[in-house]
């Protein structure tokens, strides 16, 4: 029982390692599409070091993915989104309330 557990958990091991041996193509592309999107609705100027941290993580996972360390290209690359998404929405937040 317990040699099925290891057998089992030894399986789970190498498909998660396995998914890691890709490029995150899609996170990366998401990331520059979420960037693209703030900087058109103003982030810039409106929500510029939530955009500035986005860039950076942007080009952490791009370094990244250049050595291919794709597992932190990945998650560097998902924070790059994350943070270019709450720009936008500071962006269109700072709007509202500036009634533009």
């Amino acid at each position: 029982r317990s040699m099925t557990r290891l057998f089992g958990a030894l399986v789970v091991t190498l498909l998660l390692a396995a998914c890691e041996t890709a490029p995150p193509v899609q996170e990366m592309s998401d990331a520059r599409q979420a960037i693209t999107v703030a900087r058109e609705a103003g982030a810039a100027d409106l929500a510029a070091a939530e955009l500035a941290e986005a860039e950076k993580y942007l080009q952490n996972a791009e370094d990244k993915l250049d050595d291919e360390e794709y597992r932190e290209a990945r998650y560097a690359a998902l924070e790059a989104k994350l943070r270019a998404q709450k720009a936008l929405q500071m962006s269109e937040a700072s709007k509202e309330s500036n009634g533009d």
